[in-house]
């Protein structure tokens, strides 16, 4: 498994990029925040335009406190505190 940070020409960036033989598995944003409306729409909107260019659905948002699931532009999101991705993943 590789890791890499990814970052287009109109400064949109994630966190983490997971790669395992050449092939994107997962992009993971990473957030401070409590709920939903405290995440920022730019990492979001970032998530779901790293997803389109790297051919990936996976896609998580690693929060503070909040879990949860939302469809955004088509794409499935996973929210999980991250306590819980400390136990899990």
């Amino acid at each position: 498994m590789e890791i890499f940070h990814w970052k287009d020409h109109q400064g949109r960036e994630v966190d983490f990029v997971l790669r395992e033989n050449r092939v994107v598995k997962q992009l993971i944003q990473v957030t401070l925040a409590s709920s939903l409306e405290g995440i920022e729409k730019r990492e979001i909107a970032s998530l779901v335009r790293a997803s389109e260019d790297l051919k990936t659905e996976e896609l998580l948002v690693i929060t503070w406190d909040f879990g949860g699931e939302e469809t955004v532009s088509g794409k499935r999101i996973r929210f999980l505190p991250l306590r819980k991705w400390l136990l899990v993943e």
